[in-house]
Protein backbone atom coordinates (compact mmCIF):
# COMPACT_ATOMS: atom_id res chain seq x y z
CA UNK A 1 0.00 0.00 0.00
CA UNK A 2 1.38 3.62 -1.15
CA UNK A 3 2.69 5.79 1.75
CA UNK A 4 -0.08 8.63 2.12
CA UNK A 5 2.17 11.79 1.79
CA UNK A 6 2.23 13.50 4.09
CA UNK A 7 4.72 16.94 4.82
CA UNK A 8 5.13 19.49 7.90
CA UNK A 9 6.22 23.16 8.02
CA UNK A 10 8.05 23.22 11.87
CA UNK A 11 8.92 27.07 12.41
CA UNK A 12 9.84 28.08 15.63
CA UNK A 13 8.05 31.16 17.49
CA UNK A 14 11.17 32.80 17.95
CA UNK A 15 10.09 36.13 15.87
CA UNK A 16 9.05 36.60 12.83
CA UNK A 17 8.79 34.47 10.10
CA UNK A 18 12.01 34.92 7.11
CA UNK A 19 11.35 34.80 3.81
CA UNK A 20 13.11 31.90 3.57
CA UNK A 21 11.38 30.10 6.19
CA UNK A 22 7.90 31.06 3.54
CA UNK A 23 9.72 29.40 0.84
CA UNK A 24 10.24 26.06 2.64
CA UNK A 25 6.59 26.17 3.44
CA UNK A 26 5.40 27.02 0.14
CA UNK A 27 7.46 23.50 -1.20
CA UNK A 28 6.04 21.77 1.11
CA UNK A 29 2.50 23.15 0.48
CA UNK A 30 3.03 22.41 -3.37
CA UNK A 31 4.19 19.22 -2.86
CA UNK A 32 1.63 18.12 -0.43
CA UNK A 33 -1.27 19.93 -3.02
CA UNK A 34 0.50 17.33 -6.01
CA UNK A 35 0.11 14.56 -4.33
CA UNK A 36 -3.49 15.00 -2.78
CA UNK A 37 -1.56 15.14 0.88
CA UNK A 38 -1.65 16.92 4.03
CA UNK A 39 0.12 19.87 4.73
CA UNK A 40 1.07 20.15 8.82
CA UNK A 41 1.41 23.23 10.75
CA UNK A 42 3.98 22.62 13.67
CA UNK A 43 5.08 25.02 16.29
CA UNK A 44 8.54 23.98 18.08
CA UNK A 45 8.64 25.97 21.00
CA UNK A 46 11.00 23.84 23.31
CA UNK A 47 13.62 26.24 23.31
CA UNK A 48 11.49 28.62 26.31
CA UNK A 49 14.28 31.19 26.61
CA UNK A 50 14.00 31.99 22.99
CA UNK A 51 10.22 32.90 22.66
CA UNK A 52 8.43 35.82 21.77
CA UNK A 53 5.25 37.13 22.17
CA UNK A 54 3.96 37.30 19.14
CA UNK A 55 5.48 35.38 17.32
CA UNK A 56 3.00 32.46 16.70
CA UNK A 57 0.41 34.55 15.39
CA UNK A 58 2.40 36.09 13.01
CA UNK A 59 3.69 33.05 11.49
CA UNK A 60 -0.27 32.01 11.18
CA UNK A 61 -1.55 34.93 9.72
CA UNK A 62 1.53 35.47 7.09
CA UNK A 63 0.47 32.04 5.99
CA UNK A 64 -3.01 32.72 5.69
CA UNK A 65 -2.27 36.46 3.70
CA UNK A 66 -0.01 33.95 1.09
CA UNK A 67 -2.55 31.52 0.94
CA UNK A 68 -0.52 28.44 2.03
CA UNK A 69 -3.14 26.34 3.28
CA UNK A 70 -2.36 23.86 6.38
CA UNK A 71 -4.52 20.95 6.96
CA UNK A 72 -3.77 20.31 10.41
CA UNK A 73 -1.85 22.71 13.12
CA UNK A 74 -2.63 24.29 16.50
CA UNK A 75 -5.76 26.00 14.88
CA UNK A 76 -6.93 23.67 12.73
CA UNK A 77 -6.41 20.54 14.87
CA UNK A 78 -6.47 17.18 13.64
CA UNK A 79 -6.04 13.32 14.99
CA UNK A 80 -2.52 13.65 15.16
CA UNK A 81 -2.35 16.67 17.85
CA UNK A 82 -1.56 18.67 20.07
CA UNK A 83 0.29 20.30 17.27
CA UNK A 84 2.57 22.60 19.78
CA UNK A 85 5.51 20.79 21.04
CA UNK A 86 5.22 22.53 24.61
CA UNK A 87 2.15 20.40 25.04
CA UNK A 88 3.84 17.10 24.27
CA UNK A 89 6.28 16.33 27.16
CA UNK A 90 4.66 13.22 28.34
CA UNK A 91 5.53 11.83 25.25
CA UNK A 92 8.99 13.08 25.18
CA UNK A 93 9.77 11.79 28.28
CA UNK A 94 8.31 8.24 27.17
CA UNK A 95 10.90 8.10 24.25
CA UNK A 96 13.88 9.16 26.19
CA UNK A 97 12.51 6.39 28.78
CA UNK A 98 12.87 3.91 25.89
CA UNK A 99 15.75 5.33 24.21
CA UNK A 100 18.19 4.94 27.96
CA UNK A 101 16.06 1.54 28.83
CA UNK A 102 17.82 0.46 25.54
CA UNK A 103 21.34 1.66 26.69
CA UNK A 104 20.66 4.14 23.30
CA UNK A 105 20.83 7.44 25.67
CA UNK A 106 22.57 8.54 28.73
CA UNK A 107 22.07 11.06 31.64
CA UNK A 108 24.80 14.05 31.70
CA UNK A 109 25.25 16.01 34.77
CA UNK A 110 28.11 18.03 33.54
CA UNK A 111 27.73 22.16 34.36
CA UNK A 112 28.29 24.54 32.08
CA UNK A 113 31.23 25.59 33.79
CA UNK A 114 32.74 21.93 33.55
CA UNK A 115 32.15 21.73 30.01
CA UNK A 116 33.41 25.15 29.25
CA UNK A 117 36.64 24.44 30.95
CA UNK A 118 37.19 20.59 28.97
CA UNK A 119 36.92 23.09 25.85
CA UNK A 120 39.60 25.18 27.12
CA UNK A 121 41.65 21.79 28.05
CA UNK A 122 40.97 19.96 24.66
CA UNK A 123 41.24 21.63 21.36
CA UNK A 124 38.22 20.75 19.19
CA UNK A 125 36.47 18.99 22.07
CA UNK A 126 33.49 17.07 21.37
CA UNK A 127 31.06 14.88 23.92
CA UNK A 128 31.72 11.55 22.28
CA UNK A 129 32.85 7.82 22.42
CA UNK A 130 36.12 8.78 23.57
CA UNK A 131 35.42 11.82 25.86
CA UNK A 132 32.65 10.72 27.63
CA UNK A 133 34.50 8.60 29.92
CA UNK A 134 36.32 11.77 31.58
CA UNK A 135 32.72 14.00 31.84
CA UNK A 136 30.19 13.27 34.36
CA UNK A 137 27.47 11.22 33.54
CA UNK A 138 25.58 7.89 33.69
CA UNK A 139 28.08 5.67 31.81
CA UNK A 140 31.34 7.04 33.66
CA UNK A 141 29.78 7.15 37.38
CA UNK A 142 28.75 4.24 39.76
CA UNK A 143 25.36 3.48 40.21
CA UNK A 144 24.77 4.90 43.39
CA UNK A 145 26.27 7.98 43.09
CA UNK A 146 23.98 8.72 39.32
CA UNK A 147 21.22 7.57 41.96
CA UNK A 148 21.78 10.27 44.42
CA UNK A 149 22.15 13.23 42.01
CA UNK A 150 18.68 12.28 40.47
CA UNK A 151 17.24 12.23 43.87
CA UNK A 152 18.99 15.71 44.52
CA UNK A 153 18.05 17.44 42.39
CA UNK A 154 21.15 18.13 40.19
CA UNK A 155 20.11 19.57 36.84
CA UNK A 156 21.00 16.72 34.07
CA UNK A 157 20.51 16.45 30.39
CA UNK A 158 20.21 13.10 28.45
CA UNK A 159 22.69 12.49 25.44
CA UNK A 160 22.43 10.36 22.45
CA UNK A 161 24.84 7.93 22.56
CA UNK A 162 26.82 7.39 19.16
CA UNK A 163 28.71 4.85 18.32
CA UNK A 164 31.72 5.48 16.47
CA UNK A 165 32.88 4.67 12.73
CA UNK A 166 29.97 3.76 10.92
CA UNK A 167 28.87 5.37 8.01
CA UNK A 168 25.27 6.94 8.26
CA UNK A 169 23.57 7.19 5.04
CA UNK A 170 21.20 9.94 4.61
CA UNK A 171 18.76 9.56 1.52
CA UNK A 172 17.92 12.53 0.13
CA UNK A 173 15.54 13.36 -2.79
CA UNK A 174 17.69 16.48 -4.04
CA UNK A 175 21.26 15.47 -3.17
CA UNK A 176 20.89 11.97 -3.62
CA UNK A 177 22.59 9.47 -0.72
CA UNK A 178 25.19 11.51 1.72
CA UNK A 179 26.83 9.23 3.75
CA UNK A 180 28.94 10.79 6.83
CA UNK A 181 30.63 8.64 9.42
CA UNK A 182 29.68 8.75 12.72
CA UNK A 183 32.98 9.55 14.53
CA UNK A 184 32.31 13.32 13.69
CA UNK A 185 28.96 13.35 15.48
CA UNK A 186 29.00 14.33 19.17
CA UNK A 187 26.52 12.85 21.67
CA UNK A 188 23.64 15.45 21.33
CA UNK A 189 21.59 16.62 24.38
CA UNK A 190 18.09 14.77 23.43
CA UNK A 191 16.50 16.16 26.98
CA UNK A 192 16.82 18.73 29.94
CA UNK A 193 15.66 18.89 33.08
CA UNK A 194 16.10 22.39 33.73
CA UNK A 195 12.86 22.97 31.49
CA UNK A 196 11.43 19.40 31.59
CA UNK A 197 11.16 19.84 27.35
CA UNK A 198 13.33 18.05 24.24
CA UNK A 199 15.45 19.95 22.45
CA UNK A 200 14.94 19.68 18.55
CA UNK A 201 16.00 16.83 17.54
CA UNK A 202 14.41 14.44 19.57
CA UNK A 203 11.06 16.35 19.65
CA UNK A 204 11.22 16.26 15.33
CA UNK A 205 12.11 12.44 15.45
CA UNK A 206 9.01 11.71 17.38
CA UNK A 207 6.34 14.22 16.36
CA UNK A 208 7.41 13.31 12.36
CA UNK A 209 7.07 9.63 13.16
CA UNK A 210 3.75 9.92 15.30
CA UNK A 211 1.93 12.49 12.91
CA UNK A 212 3.07 10.42 10.00
CA UNK A 213 4.85 12.55 7.94
CA UNK A 214 6.02 10.65 4.98
CA UNK A 215 8.65 13.81 3.54
CA UNK A 216 10.46 16.28 5.59
CA UNK A 217 11.81 19.19 3.37
CA UNK A 218 13.58 21.48 5.06
CA UNK A 219 16.81 23.90 4.19
CA UNK A 220 19.93 22.75 4.12
CA UNK A 221 21.40 24.24 6.98
CA UNK A 222 19.44 20.79 8.47
CA UNK A 223 21.60 18.70 6.69
CA UNK A 224 24.39 17.74 9.12
CA UNK A 225 21.63 17.26 11.72
CA UNK A 226 20.12 14.48 9.48
CA UNK A 227 22.82 11.68 10.15
CA UNK A 228 21.62 12.09 13.78
CA UNK A 229 18.35 11.54 12.82
CA UNK A 230 18.66 8.64 10.66
CA UNK A 231 20.47 7.34 13.96
CA UNK A 232 17.32 7.93 16.16
CA UNK A 233 15.17 6.57 13.71
CA UNK A 234 17.46 3.51 13.89
CA UNK A 235 17.48 3.63 17.52
CA UNK A 236 13.68 3.71 17.91
CA UNK A 237 13.60 0.78 15.51
CA UNK A 238 11.06 2.99 12.95
CA UNK A 239 13.47 2.46 10.08
CA UNK A 240 10.49 1.72 8.13
CA UNK A 241 8.76 4.45 8.75
CA UNK A 242 11.72 6.93 8.31
CA UNK A 243 10.84 9.68 5.80
CA UNK A 244 12.60 10.77 2.45
CA UNK A 245 14.11 13.95 3.34
CA UNK A 246 14.92 16.87 0.86
CA UNK A 247 17.16 19.60 2.04
CA UNK A 248 16.55 23.07 -0.13
CA UNK A 249 19.13 25.27 -0.88
CA UNK A 250 20.02 28.58 0.85
CA UNK A 251 17.83 32.32 -0.27
CA UNK A 252 21.29 34.21 -0.99
CA UNK A 253 22.49 37.78 -0.84
CA UNK A 254 21.41 39.98 -3.59
CA UNK A 255 25.44 40.81 -3.83
CA UNK A 256 28.28 39.29 -2.21
CA UNK A 257 27.98 35.30 -0.51
CA UNK A 258 25.96 33.71 1.93
CA UNK A 259 22.28 33.65 3.74
CA UNK A 260 20.23 36.24 3.28
CA UNK A 261 20.00 37.96 6.28
CA UNK A 262 17.76 41.07 7.77
CA UNK A 263 20.64 43.20 7.90
CA UNK A 264 20.86 42.44 3.86
CA UNK A 265 17.11 44.09 3.79
CA UNK A 266 18.19 47.12 5.52
CA UNK A 267 21.14 48.00 3.68
CA UNK A 268 19.00 47.56 0.61
CA UNK A 269 15.53 48.50 1.14
CA UNK A 270 14.27 45.74 0.59
CA UNK A 271 11.59 43.33 3.13
CA UNK A 272 12.95 39.95 4.33
CA UNK A 273 9.36 39.18 6.09
CA UNK A 274 6.07 38.66 4.97
CA UNK A 275 4.65 41.19 7.01
CA UNK A 276 5.54 43.83 9.16
CA UNK A 277 7.02 42.86 12.28
CA UNK A 278 6.89 45.25 15.88
CA UNK A 279 10.09 43.45 18.12
CA UNK A 280 8.37 43.37 21.59
CA UNK A 281 11.50 43.13 23.33
CA UNK A 282 13.11 46.21 21.53
CA UNK A 283 10.52 47.91 20.03
CA UNK A 284 12.40 47.84 16.51
CA UNK A 285 9.95 47.73 13.85
CA UNK A 286 10.93 45.62 10.29
CA UNK A 287 9.14 46.22 7.19
CA UNK A 288 7.29 43.17 5.49
CA UNK A 289 5.71 42.15 1.70
CA UNK A 290 2.45 43.19 2.47
CA UNK A 291 2.86 46.65 4.14
CA UNK A 292 5.02 47.61 0.88
CA UNK A 293 2.40 46.84 -1.00
CA UNK A 294 3.45 43.27 -2.68
CA UNK A 295 0.32 41.04 -3.88
CA UNK A 296 0.40 37.82 -2.03
CA UNK A 297 0.42 36.06 -5.48
CA UNK A 298 3.70 38.21 -6.78
CA UNK A 299 5.40 37.03 -3.74
CA UNK A 300 4.60 33.63 -4.38
CA UNK A 301 5.55 33.31 -7.87
CA UNK A 302 8.86 34.77 -6.55
CA UNK A 303 9.53 32.99 -4.18
CA UNK A 304 9.15 29.40 -5.95
CA UNK A 305 11.16 30.10 -8.71
CA UNK A 306 14.14 31.11 -6.17
CA UNK A 307 15.49 27.30 -6.26
CA UNK A 308 12.96 25.85 -8.82
CA UNK A 309 12.48 26.22 -12.12
CA UNK A 310 9.40 24.75 -14.43
CA UNK A 311 12.22 23.49 -17.40
CA UNK A 312 11.25 26.36 -19.71
CA UNK A 313 11.18 29.37 -19.99
CA UNK A 314 7.46 30.36 -18.36
CA UNK A 315 7.69 32.80 -15.63
CA UNK A 316 4.13 33.50 -14.38
CA UNK A 317 2.61 31.23 -12.36
CA UNK A 318 -0.73 30.86 -10.57
CA UNK A 319 -0.88 28.71 -7.39
CA UNK A 320 -2.60 26.06 -8.48
CA UNK A 321 -0.14 26.22 -11.96
CA UNK A 322 2.70 25.87 -9.82
CA UNK A 323 0.95 22.94 -7.76
CA UNK A 324 0.40 21.07 -11.01
CA UNK A 325 4.08 21.82 -12.42
CA UNK A 326 6.26 21.83 -9.13
CA UNK A 327 8.81 19.15 -8.93
CA UNK A 328 11.80 18.04 -6.65
CA UNK A 329 13.42 17.02 -9.34
CA UNK A 330 13.43 20.58 -11.01
CA UNK A 331 14.93 22.12 -7.05
CA UNK A 332 18.25 23.36 -7.93
CA UNK A 333 21.37 22.36 -5.56
CA UNK A 334 22.66 25.63 -5.18
CA UNK A 335 21.70 28.65 -3.50
CA UNK A 336 19.36 31.12 -5.11
CA UNK A 337 20.80 34.92 -5.02
CA UNK A 338 17.80 37.15 -4.10
CA UNK A 339 16.84 39.32 -6.89
CA UNK A 340 14.73 41.69 -4.95
CA UNK A 341 14.26 43.91 -8.05
CA UNK A 342 12.67 40.36 -9.96
CA UNK A 343 10.80 40.43 -7.17
CA UNK A 344 8.94 44.38 -7.91
CA UNK A 345 8.92 42.71 -11.54
CA UNK A 346 6.51 39.60 -10.50
CA UNK A 347 4.06 42.69 -8.64
CA UNK A 348 4.37 44.73 -11.38
CA UNK A 349 2.89 41.67 -13.53
CA UNK A 350 0.23 41.11 -11.22
CA UNK A 351 -1.01 44.57 -10.45
CA UNK A 352 -1.15 44.94 -14.28
CA UNK A 353 -3.34 41.84 -15.24
CA UNK A 354 -5.34 42.61 -11.55
CA UNK A 355 -8.91 43.28 -12.43
CA UNK A 356 -9.23 47.14 -12.61
CA UNK A 357 -12.33 47.17 -10.30
CA UNK A 358 -10.83 45.19 -7.33
CA UNK A 359 -7.56 47.59 -8.05
CA UNK A 360 -9.25 50.51 -8.02
CA UNK A 361 -10.89 49.12 -4.06
CA UNK A 362 -7.37 49.07 -2.92
CA UNK A 363 -6.35 52.01 -4.13
CA UNK A 364 -9.20 54.02 -2.04
CA UNK A 365 -7.06 53.78 0.93
CA UNK A 366 -4.19 55.60 -1.01
CA UNK A 367 -6.36 57.95 -2.07
CA UNK A 368 -7.46 58.95 1.25
CA UNK A 369 -4.45 58.93 2.79
CA UNK A 370 -3.65 61.76 0.46
CA UNK A 371 -6.44 63.75 1.83
CA UNK A 372 -9.28 62.51 -1.38
CA UNK A 373 -12.72 62.72 -0.32
CA UNK A 374 -13.93 59.71 -1.74
CA UNK A 375 -17.49 61.13 -1.85
CA UNK A 376 -16.38 63.41 -4.64
CA UNK A 377 -15.62 60.63 -6.85
CA UNK A 378 -17.22 57.44 -8.16
CA UNK A 379 -16.12 54.11 -8.18
CA UNK A 380 -16.61 54.03 -12.44
CA UNK A 381 -14.05 57.16 -12.67
CA UNK A 382 -11.23 56.14 -9.85
CA UNK A 383 -12.00 52.37 -11.65
CA UNK A 384 -11.02 54.20 -15.08
CA UNK A 385 -8.33 56.13 -13.82
CA UNK A 386 -6.73 53.19 -12.77
CA UNK A 387 -6.78 51.55 -15.94
CA UNK A 388 -5.07 54.57 -17.63
CA UNK A 389 -2.12 54.71 -14.89
CA UNK A 390 -1.43 51.22 -13.44
CA UNK A 391 1.64 49.69 -16.28
CA UNK A 392 3.36 52.29 -15.11
CA UNK A 393 3.26 51.34 -11.47
CA UNK A 394 4.67 48.22 -9.58
CA UNK A 395 2.26 48.64 -6.58
CA UNK A 396 -1.00 50.22 -5.47
CA UNK A 397 1.15 53.12 -3.92
CA UNK A 398 2.75 53.87 -7.11
CA UNK A 399 -0.38 54.81 -8.34
CA UNK A 400 -0.89 58.11 -6.48
CA UNK A 401 2.30 59.38 -8.15
CA UNK A 402 1.11 58.60 -11.02
CA UNK A 403 -2.57 59.44 -11.06
CA UNK A 404 -2.74 62.14 -8.55
CA UNK A 405 -3.62 64.94 -10.74
CA UNK A 406 -7.16 63.28 -11.55
CA UNK A 407 -7.73 63.92 -8.11
CA UNK A 408 -6.02 67.73 -7.50
CA UNK A 409 -5.25 70.42 -10.10
CA UNK A 410 -1.80 71.09 -10.28
CA UNK A 411 -0.27 73.77 -7.71
CA UNK A 412 3.07 74.05 -9.48
CA UNK A 413 4.88 73.34 -12.69
CA UNK A 414 7.93 71.17 -13.86
CA UNK A 415 10.59 74.25 -14.26
CA UNK A 416 12.52 71.52 -16.70
CA UNK A 417 9.48 71.18 -18.46
CA UNK A 418 8.90 75.25 -18.59
CA UNK A 419 12.17 75.67 -19.91
CA UNK A 420 11.83 73.01 -22.40
CA UNK A 421 8.01 73.30 -23.73
CA UNK A 422 6.49 76.79 -22.64
CA UNK A 423 7.55 79.48 -25.41
CA UNK A 424 7.07 83.76 -25.71
CA UNK A 425 3.82 82.25 -27.81
CA UNK A 426 2.51 79.38 -26.17
CA UNK A 427 -0.18 81.11 -23.79
CA UNK A 428 -1.85 82.55 -27.30
CA UNK A 429 -1.88 78.80 -28.53
CA UNK A 430 -3.35 77.77 -25.08
CA UNK A 431 -5.70 80.16 -25.94
CA UNK A 432 -6.84 79.45 -29.06
CA UNK A 433 -6.89 75.42 -28.28
CA UNK A 434 -9.25 76.37 -25.27
CA UNK A 435 -11.77 78.20 -27.58
CA UNK A 436 -11.84 75.17 -29.67
CA UNK A 437 -12.31 72.74 -26.48
CA UNK A 438 -15.26 74.93 -25.81
CA UNK A 439 -17.25 73.65 -28.48
CA UNK A 440 -15.70 70.10 -28.56
CA UNK A 441 -17.21 67.13 -27.19
CA UNK A 442 -14.36 66.12 -25.20
CA UNK A 443 -16.15 62.77 -23.71
CA UNK A 444 -15.07 61.29 -27.23
CA UNK A 445 -11.60 61.05 -27.08
CA UNK A 446 -11.37 60.24 -30.81
CA UNK A 447 -13.12 62.74 -31.64
CA UNK A 448 -11.62 65.31 -29.79
CA UNK A 449 -8.00 64.34 -30.73
CA UNK A 450 -8.98 64.28 -34.76
CA UNK A 451 -10.18 67.74 -33.90
CA UNK A 452 -7.21 68.74 -32.10
CA UNK A 453 -5.01 67.20 -34.17
CA UNK A 454 -6.72 69.46 -37.41
CA UNK A 455 -6.47 72.46 -36.10
CA UNK A 456 -2.90 71.91 -35.36
CA UNK A 457 -2.46 70.61 -39.01
CA UNK A 458 -4.41 73.93 -40.34
CA UNK A 459 -2.53 76.06 -38.65
CA UNK A 460 0.97 74.48 -39.47
CA UNK A 461 1.66 74.15 -35.78
CA UNK A 462 3.87 72.10 -34.48
CA UNK A 463 2.40 68.96 -32.74
CA UNK A 464 5.14 68.68 -30.19
CA UNK A 465 4.86 72.10 -28.96
CA UNK A 466 1.03 72.44 -28.64
CA UNK A 467 0.53 69.09 -27.12
CA UNK A 468 3.29 69.01 -24.69
CA UNK A 469 2.62 72.35 -23.70
CA UNK A 470 -1.03 71.34 -23.01
CA UNK A 471 -0.25 68.59 -20.81
CA UNK A 472 2.20 70.59 -18.72
CA UNK A 473 -1.09 73.51 -17.97
CA UNK A 474 -3.61 70.38 -17.50
CA UNK A 475 -0.83 67.69 -15.78
CA UNK A 476 1.20 70.33 -14.27
CA UNK A 477 4.34 68.43 -15.68
CA UNK A 478 5.55 65.96 -19.11
CA UNK A 479 3.99 62.54 -17.58
CA UNK A 480 1.26 61.04 -18.09
CA UNK A 481 -1.47 58.38 -19.84
CA UNK A 482 -2.58 59.57 -23.39
CA UNK A 483 -3.72 62.70 -23.67
CA UNK A 484 -6.75 62.81 -24.79
CA UNK A 485 -7.54 60.08 -22.07
CA UNK A 486 -7.27 62.53 -19.95
CA UNK A 487 -9.36 65.02 -21.15
CA UNK A 488 -11.90 62.22 -21.18
CA UNK A 489 -12.08 61.56 -17.95
CA UNK A 490 -11.59 65.27 -16.13
CA UNK A 491 -14.27 66.77 -18.31
CA UNK A 492 -14.67 69.88 -20.34
CA UNK A 493 -14.94 72.35 -17.29
CA UNK A 494 -11.60 70.82 -15.47
CA UNK A 495 -9.82 71.15 -18.42
CA UNK A 496 -10.48 74.70 -19.58
CA UNK A 497 -9.90 76.07 -15.99
CA UNK A 498 -6.49 73.97 -15.64
CA UNK A 499 -5.76 75.32 -19.28
CA UNK A 500 -6.77 79.71 -17.79
CA UNK A 501 -5.03 78.85 -14.63
CA UNK A 502 -1.97 77.40 -16.32
CA UNK A 503 -1.93 80.73 -19.04
CA UNK A 504 -2.04 82.63 -15.94
CA UNK A 505 0.46 80.80 -13.75
CA UNK A 506 3.42 79.64 -16.10
CA UNK A 507 5.93 81.86 -16.36
CA UNK A 508 8.83 81.57 -18.67
CA UNK A 509 12.32 81.94 -16.72
CA UNK A 510 14.03 84.64 -17.81
CA UNK A 511 16.59 83.76 -19.70
CA UNK A 512 13.69 82.40 -22.31
CA UNK A 513 11.10 85.33 -22.07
Amino acid sequence: MERRVRVRFAPSPTGPLHIGGVRTALYNYLFARQHGGDMILRIEDTDSTRLVPGAEDYINEALQWLGIGIDEGVREGGKYGPYKQSERRDLYRKYTQQLIDAGRAYYAFDTPEELEAKRAEIKNFQYDARTRGMMRNSLSLPAEEVKALMDSGVKWVVRFRIEPDQDVVVHDLLRGDVTINSSILDDKVLYKSADDLPTYHLANIVDDHLMEVSHVIRGEEWLPSAPLHVLLYQAFGWEDTMPAFVHLPLLLKPDGKGKLSKRDGDRLGFPVFPLDWNDPKSGERSSGYREAGYLPQAVINFLALLGWNPGDDREIFSMDELIKEFSIDHCSRKGAKFDFEKGKWFNHEYLMNMDNNELAQMFKPVLEQHGVNLADYSDEYITEVVALVKSRANFVCDLWDQANFFFERPATYSEKDIRKRWKPETPELMHQLASLLENADTNDAQACEEMVMDWIDKNGLHKGNVMNAFRLTVVGECRGPHMFEITRLLGRDEILARLEAGIENIKLPAENA
